[in-house]
């Protein structure tokens, strides 16, 4: 699909309707603009809270605190560059 639209003197784009029903959007949702050379696409961000749930965690590392998996990841990162 390849819709045009105008950029105001504001800098601003109205998103075509084809376009919002393409990627679902809706008023209040976030997107992203990744500029690749000359050309930029724009895509949905995805709502973290769906995510919630889509990775199993296992048993071992439930309850871990937030501060105690930073410091295991850190150290996992720094043992694999060394």
């Amino acid at each position: 699909m390849e819709i045009a639209a105008r950029v105001t003197s504001k800098g601003q784009i109205t998103v075509p309707r084809a376009v919002r029903e393409a990627l679902s959007l809706r008023e209040g949702d976030r997107v992203v603009f990744r500029v690749e050379g000359d050309r930029a696409v724009m895509a949905r961000t995805p709502d973290l809270l769906t995510l919630a749930g889509s990775v199993s965690v296992p048993a071992a590392k439930r309850d871990t605190p937030w501060a105690e998996v930073l410091r295991q990841t850190r150290r996992a990162r720094a043992a694999a560059e060394g």
